[in-house]
């Protein structure tokens, strides 16, 4: 192809991008004009090359290369500002958030760690109550992961010692599952959260008390202590961003239910981003520190002890400045 007729094709594209990229630089640029910067950003790269190739006059050339050069620039600039804000947000305006929405949190918590102390209690000391609550075949499941016959920390350790990478998958998929369940059910005015938190809590906690009853504690607490500071409070959270949802139904205010539902979905799903971030540190201590089985259970109790406290010294302090709002 010709250079003449290169040009004409492609110069309309060429001014467009050029009008943004000034307006970019200027800092006037709307977001509706920056969706397919990207993709003229890299068609532009693809014009470049071919005047290279073809041997077109500098006069063409260096045009393009400048142009490249300057949406280079903004694209780099534009990555590094999401990075910014992302960072932003999980140092300062997750746990912020976490402390804005507290009443939802104390529900949430109340309800998950409630029926899950409560109900791990009673089966520890009446161990027949296991049975009213989980499947025998799933009691022996629990058994036989953490028999302590079977190792320093039981079967589950050896399984996910052998299989890490496979296993970090597992436990975001698993743990992702059940925060987004607990999260989406709360648009059923609410009930689903209170429903998905009481009855999580109890599934967990009767496990813990029976497993702690039969003298399997010595194998299942050194393994669960450390990824549980992050993954039941991830579902805690998750649950307050459900609670969310069904308190914006329940009592919209002024507001039509739509707009109240909309507004609460703004903050919630800011919560969920945060739970996200919890439910993966928690699948990679649970894949690659939980299931090492050289560490004493002191050392275990230690660690786990300090993730628990980071958690909490974490969404309670972090984000506190004198000039941020509450």
């Amino acid at each position: 192809m010709k250079q003449r007729l290169f040009e004409s094709r492609h110069q309309a594209q060429w001014q467009l991008f050029e009008q943004l990229l000034d307006q970019l630089e200027r800092g006037v640029a709307k977001t509706a004009d920056c969706q397919t910067f990207v993709q003229d950003y890299r068609r532009l790269c693809q014009h470049l090359a071919l005047a290279q190739e073809r041997g077109y006059s500098s006069y063409l050339i260096d045009p393009l290369q400048q142009l490249a050069l300057r949406g280079h620039q903004q694209l780099y600039r534009q990555r590094s500002a999401i990075s910014g804000h992302v960072l932003s947000f999980l140092l300062a305006g997750f746990p912020r958030l976490v402390r804005q929405e507290w009443r939802l949190v104390l529900v949430a918590n109340l309800l998950f760690f409630g029926s899950l102390l409560g109900i791990g209690l009673l089966v520890y000391l009446f161990p027949d109550l296991i049975y009213s609550l989980v499947s025998p075949q799933q009691v022996a499941e629990m058994q036989g992961m953490y028999d302590p016959s079977a190792g320093h920390l039981g079967r589950a350790a050896e399984r996910a010692s052998s299989e890490d990478w496979a296993m970090f998958g597992y436990y975001i998929m698993h743990n992702i599952g059940i925060a987004f369940q607990t999260f989406a059910s709360g648009l059923l005015f609410g009930l689903g959260s209170v429903f998905f938190l009481f009855f999580n809590g109890l599934m967990i906690g009767a496990i813990a008390g029976h497993l702690t009853q039969i003298g399997f504690g010595q194998t299942f607490w050194p393994f669960v202590i450390g990824h549980g500071a992050f993954e039941l409070s991830a579902i805690a959270l998750s649950g307050a961003a459900g609670l969310k949802l069904g308190w914006a139904l329940i009592a919209p205010g002024r507001l039509t239910r739509g707009e109240a539902l909309l507004q609460a979905a703004r903050i919630s799903v800011q919560l969920i981003y945060g739970v996200i971030v919890f439910l993966l540190i928690a699948a990679f201590i649970e894949a690659y520190w939980s299931s090492m089985t050289w560490p004493a259970a002191w050392i275990k109790y230690s660690v786990g002890a300090a993730l628990w406290g980071l958690v909490l010294a974490y969404l309670t302090l972090a984000g506190r400045k004198s000039h941020a709002p509450e």
